[in-house]
């Protein structure tokens, strides 16, 4: 059997690295601009901000896609 590497980008990152790198990349306030969601822009924290997604599967979902978006660049740094 062969070692086939998960062509899933989402595989093997938790939640909370994906939303520290978005912090990081873009900051709470680009953030809440581009998914309008109030636990980017209301005084914003990762641990609220995980609070939140983890309970509400359709703002996760567009976390999710906006990391996968994003990860060229992330790459690049």
């Amino acid at each position: 059997m062969e070692n086939s590497k998960s062509k899933d980008p989402l595989h093997g990152i938790t939640l909370q690295k994906i939303v520290e790198q978005l912090v990081d990349f873009y900051g709470f306030d680009t953030l809440a601009e581009l998914i309008k969601i109030k636990c980017f822009s209301d005084n914003p924290s990762v641990k609220s901000s995980l609070t939140f997604l983890r309970k509400t599967d359709w703002a996760r979902k567009k976390v999710e896609e906006l990391y996968i978006r994003t990860l060229p660049k992330l790459k690049t740094l």
